[in-house]
């Protein structure tokens, strides 16, 4: 079996908030006391060989690293939404970088790839598909999260952002691999890259589904018995989940190259080649992301032409309404105007006459507009 198989069926998927603050700072730090054992940290462990260590002492930060030191292996810490006290003490544990941990501490980041002394830090944004009976103007059709990835050499941080994209499973999934894990840190960073990109292909094949059911009531509104105009609500609001999708896609293409083509340190070589795996799935994805926002523009302009043809016809019959009532109205207006000398007003057969005359030549316009299909 192939590694690159083996690491693809280790990783297989399941997948906003806070406001920028004041900058972090740690001079709050006490060596003497336990930051780590907080909530934000939801796993910590240390792998060595592949394998996790059953060690209580490795259920702390401080003691996984202490672990670390003496024999071996690697630490993996995961934290969920941690704040600026939580993360202090294992931000100087491991000597993490003050920019980076403002980033990680406060989310609303672009995804990137960046590079303090012997640390890798790489932002992704997480996409989860909100299920929805109906596409309607205010549907949320996907929801996006941040994880953060502190990658040394010998310790993964992961920070989680969101509700959505819990590493559990990926966690469980890897320690089913030890062959996997047995190449350190940077096997974690390629699982964690591709548990992401595979998330963005599950939702782009959820949202293709959106847009053809929604390309299908364009185009049909009979079909659903929908009034003229209310589909440009949903157009417009599925091109706007699309926009949020493909800025969580577009970034990240710059540092999933970097992770296959440029030799890191960090980054075992045997790793790093799996990384274009990777990228040629987020090319595809984003492949799809544009041409989704195309067919989007193109349904927008296709339904705003479909109610301008639909107003002509309505103008249309109106003006051909008012043509056949502007007879009956001059007759009207012409026999009631009060002359002394008017012939027709003394002779017997003049008011059938008139609505005779006046019946036919309505008729005559009726059918001739009618052949010309303006009514």
């Amino acid at each position: 079996m192939s590694m690159i198989r083996d690491l693809r069926a280790a990783v297989r998927p399941s997948l906003r908030q806070s406001l920028r603050k004041t900058p972090t700072t740690y001079t709050n730090y006490d060596p003497t006391r336990d930051h780590s054992a907080s909530s934000a940290v939801v796993d910590c462990a240390v792998y060595r060989d592949g394998h996790r260590i059953d060690d209580r002492a490795c259920l702390t930060p401080r003691g996984a690293m202490a672990q670390v030191r003496k024999s071996g292996g690697f630490a993996w810490i995961g934290l969920h939404e941690p704040t600026e006290a939580e993360f202090a003490g294992i931000a100087a544990e491991f000597g993490l970088h003050p920019l980076a941990v403002e980033d990680a501490v406060h989310a609303h980041q672009r995804p990137k790839l960046e590079r303090y002394d012997d640390t890798l830090f790489t932002v992704f944004k997480t996409i989860h598909y909100v299920e929805h009976a109906e596409l309607t103007a205010t549907s949320e059709v996907v929801e996006t999260g941040e994880v953060m990835c502190f990658t040394g050499p010998d310790f993964v941080i992961t920070v989680r952002h969101g509700g959505q994209g819990s590493l559990r499973n990926l966690r469980h999934r890897l320690q089913g691999e030890p062959e996997l894990l047995a190449k350190g840190p940077s096997a974690v960073l390629h699982a964690l890259a591709d548990h992401v990109v595979d998330g963005y292909i599950a939702v782009a094949d959820a949202v293709e589904l959106d847009i053809d059911q929604l390309e299908i009531d364009v185009f049909s509104p009979s079909a659903k018995g929908s009034k003229r105009g209310t589909d440009t609500g949903r157009i417009y609001q599925l091109k706007r989940e699309v926009l949020e999708f493909k800025r969580a896609v577009t970034p990240l293409q710059r540092p999933m190259q970097l992770l296959s083509e440029r030799p890191m340190r960090l980054v075992d070589p045997d790793i790093q080649k799996y990384f274009r795996d990777v990228a040629d799935h987020l090319a595809r994805v984003q492949e799809q992301v544009v041409g989704f926002d195309e067919l989007l523009n193109s349904i927008l302009q296709a339904n705003l032409a479909q109610a301008t043809v639909a107003q002509n016809e309505d103008m249309r019959k109106i003006t051909s309404w008012a043509a056949i009532v502007a007879v009956p109205t001059a007759v009207c207006g012409i026999y009631g105007m009060n002359f002394t000398y008017m012939p027709e007003l003394e002779w017997k057969f003049g008011y059938p006459m008139v609505l005779g005359g006046i019946a036919v030549v309505c008729f005559t316009i009726h059918r001739t507009l009618k052949r010309n299909g303006w009514l």
